[in-house]
């Protein structure tokens, strides 16, 4: 029955109903609010990414090349973006915009940059003559540049810089810097301090006479140690953690009813077992005992636990205990995707909305198993694709990309570039790369996706007709049927079957003091 129907029947009234509504508003305003802080992180490390990049890498255009920032080509310009870091560094505090330094340890001096060059221990190459010999054994050698002697580091380590390029593999320069996000004010949030550990490498393990240079950061954020602020940061800091006191209670109760309907669907399952044993000497079937068991409260528990870590996680980084946004959204997000999802349970009380609930419920082991068909072909497309096309075509480099790149074509997206994109320089890649499109097209476009929509068309007809001609009736519904209190109709829905005839059962057999709402 629907919360209306048990309401008018025995004056009931539907606590989880106004749980999970109240709860769907409340998590989603957490969301947002969250959502939107987030944002704010996220542009500050990004922007912070982009202008660390502008300020230490000679000639940066502005977007990287490839995964990597920028390519030099000759000795002076590796030679000259070596310096250009070590300048810029030297100067950092008077050509940066935003309140970022150099880092300190804990007795307050600065800390240095680290430059280190890895090479072969040893090694001569005569690429004329087609001889070498070379000691694959690498050594790191390493100095450090304090920003107070800038005007020094040249001539105290002149013998570092100089490089034998046919023996280098790469040369690492690692920092430490610090910065305040000043913008959350603006939201009235209390700033949070970040570490910048910065890693600029020259790497030039190909010996191609392409030296690519990567710029990396690692961010970590904290509490600032000594801040001070005026304004209302600080009291709608206090709001906030009290809004999500009050979210973690909601979910807890939401969590607690729905755990009693399930354990008094368990008691009305066994009581049912018992009697089904002794009138008709075998047991339940198991499609009839799921009949008991109502799989949406499962998911609202789980939505639940979701929210109530999310909602902790959430308290803790507004109080400054802890840094962990992605982890945090990733609760929060997963907590409302289910919250709203569980939503579709009470569309089920709507005949036009419950074939569709129905045909998704019965489509689904048959999509299931499709897929697991479907996947070993598309597994062994992805497997040759790399290894084939590979070196050849960006789209296909990794197996992700390739998985990715399939399916865009599966959906019919990016066609013509994929095709356009390959390197035409080995006819015979060439025409495998052809067969290979157009084979996998022809047989995901116009097979599997068909039989992927007959599948789910064929379960939509099979409702629609049990909906005019009646469903077959279950061991569950032929033992109430026999009731002589409750004439049941072949010609009603499932639904229908399964609402009247649960509640005769519970009505019949639940003591008074249990709860009979929980088993339809």
């Amino acid at each position: 029955m629907s919360p209306c129907e048990k309401y008018r029947a025995r004056g009931q009234k539907p606590w989880k109903l106004v749980v999970q509504i109240l709860k769907i508003v409340m998590i989603t305003t957490q969301l947002i609010l969250f959502g939107l802080n987030n944002q704010l992180v996220v542009s500050y490390k990004e922007e912070n990414m982009m202008a660390l990049k502008n300020l230490f890498l000679k000639d940066y255009s502005g977007v990287d090349e490839d995964d990597y920032s920028v390519a030099v080509y000759n000795q002076q310009q590796v030679y000259d973006s070596l310096f250009f870091v070590l300048d810029q560094y030297s100067q950092l505090g008077r050509l940066s915009v935003g309140p970022i330094s150099y880092a300190e340890d804990e007795e307050g001096k600065l800390l240095p940059l680290i430059l280190c060059k890895e090479y072969y221990k040893r090694g001569t190459l005569d690429p004329s003559d087609e001889a070498f010999d070379i000691d694959s054994e690498l050594e790191t050698v390493c100095m450090s540049h304090d920003p107070k002697t800038a005007n020094q580091w040249k001539t105290q380590n002149s013998s570092f810089f100089d490089l034998d390029f046919y023996r280098l593999v790469d040369i690492r320069a690692t920092f430490q810097l610090k910065g305040i996000n000043l913008q959350t004010v603006r939201s009235r949030e209390l700033p949070d301090c970040y570490s910048f550990y910065v890693t600029i490498t020259f790497d030039n393990q190909c010996h191609s006479g392409k030296v690519k240079i990567f710029l990396d950061i690692d961010v970590q954020s904290c509490a600032c140690r000594d801040w001070k602020i005026s304004g209302t940061a600080q009291k709608n800091t206090h709001y906030l953690l009290v809004f999500d006191a009050f979210v973690i209670l909601v979910c807890l109760t939401s969590a607690v009813l729905c755990t009693r309907s399930i354990v008094l669907a368990v008691r009305l399952l066994q009581r049912f077992s018992r009697v089904f044993h002794e009138n008709y000497n075998h047991k339940v079937c198991e499609n009839d005992q799921k009949e008991f068991l109502n799989g949406w409260y499962v998911l609202v528990i789980v939505s639940d636990l979701l929210a109530i870590v999310g909602s902790i996680l959430k308290m803790e980084i507004q109080a400054k205990s802890l840094t962990s946004y992605d982890v945090c959204s990733i609760f929060l997000g997963t907590s409302t995707l289910l919250v709203w999802a569980g939503v579709i349970r009470y569309l089920e009380y709507f005949q036009k909305y419950n074939v569709l609930i129905l045909t998704m419920t019965a489509a689904f082991p048959k999509v299931l198993r499709f897929c697991c068909c479907a996947g070993m072909i598309y597994l062994g497309y992805t497997f040759c694709g790399w290894i084939v096309l590979g070196p050849y075509h960006e789209k296909f480099e990794s197996l992700s990309r390739v998985a990715e790149c399939l399916f865009s074509l599966l959906n019919g997206d990016d066609m013509f570039t994929t095709f356009a994109q390959l390197k035409d320089k080995n006819s015979l890649v060439w025409l495998f790369s052809r067969a290979y499109l157009y084979s996998f097209i022809s047989l995901f476009i116009y097979m599997v996706l068909s039989l992927f929509i007959a599948l789910i068309t064929d379960s939509y007809e099979t409702i629609k007709s049990f909906q005019k001609n009646g469903f077959p009736l279950t061991d569950l519904q032929k033992f109430l049927r026999e009731q002589k209190d409750v004439p049941v109709s072949e010609e009603s829905s499932q639904t229908d079957v399964h609402v009247q005839n649960s509640a005769f059962c519970c009505c019949r057999r639940v003591p008074e003091g249990d709860d009979v709402v929980l088993i339809s």
